[in-house]
């Protein structure tokens, strides 16, 4: 008999084990849905929402009405961290319709996007946000590499973008080996410059995070 603990670790990787579409992902998520916070948050297993939201503050500081994308917000989490923290105007961004509607329901978001961040322009006009944070969703069937220049699109010069990645997954995921040389690459094009690399403990149960911070040009 398997504890909870392990049937969400096996849920875990049924959405992001290697080889997995977006596709097939996101219908996973959308049955998950229901009971992604319960699994997530009563197991402890998943530290990211709140290591980046206080990385987040950590920039922003009494700033607290600055507007925040939450990209790829899932069920919400990160914004219930911002929340905490007394950040009010933030928007979520995600791909599963299921998920979003979570998100809605606990009220701390003021627009709910829902759309794929890719290489594809989203329904965002340019330099929209002061901030865009990201936890999660660099991990195999979910965000690619392809979405820096989006991301960077969006957020006003001068603003912030926060990501939090599974350090492990940098070395291990052929998509995501490729995430820092693209890093550079758009540093190098004038685009954004990185301002931290800060490694966060225990990201996850089995492992580190990295929070990458960058100031949009």
């Amino acid at each position: 008999m398997t504890s909870h603990k392990d049937d969400v670790y096996r849920k875990v990787w049924s959405v992001q084990h290697p080889g997995i579409t977006t596709e097939e992902s996101q219908r996973f998520y959308s049955t998950w849905a229901p009971q992604y916070d319960k699994d997530l948050t009563t197991t402890e297993i998943y530290n990211g929402p709140r290591q980046i939201a206080e990385a987040l503050a950590g920039v922003l500081g009494d700033r607290k009405d600055a507007r925040i994308l939450d990209a790829a917000a899932g069920t919400g989490l990160v914004g219930e961290e911002l929340r905490k923290l007394e950040f009010s105007n933030m928007d979520a961004l995600d791909a599963n319709k299921e998920m979003l509607d979570i998100a809605e329901s606990k009220k701390v978001y003021r627009n709910l996007i829902h759309d794929l961040l890719g290489p594809k322009r989203l329904q965002i006009a340019d330099d929209t946000y002061d901030a865009l944070c990201c936890s999660g969703s660099f991990s195999d069937g979910h965000l690619k590499c392809d979405c820096l220049e989006e991301m960077i699109r969006v957020v006003k010069p001068g603003g912030v973008i926060c990501l939090i990645v599974k350090e492990a997954f940098l070395e291990t995921v052929e998509e995501y080996k490729r995430l820092e040389p693209r890093m550079s690459e758009l540093q190098d094009k004038g685009l954004w410059e990185r301002t931290s690399r800060i490694v966060a403990e225990e990201y996850v149960e089995n492992g580190n995070g990295i929070i990458f911070i960058y100031k949009v040009l």
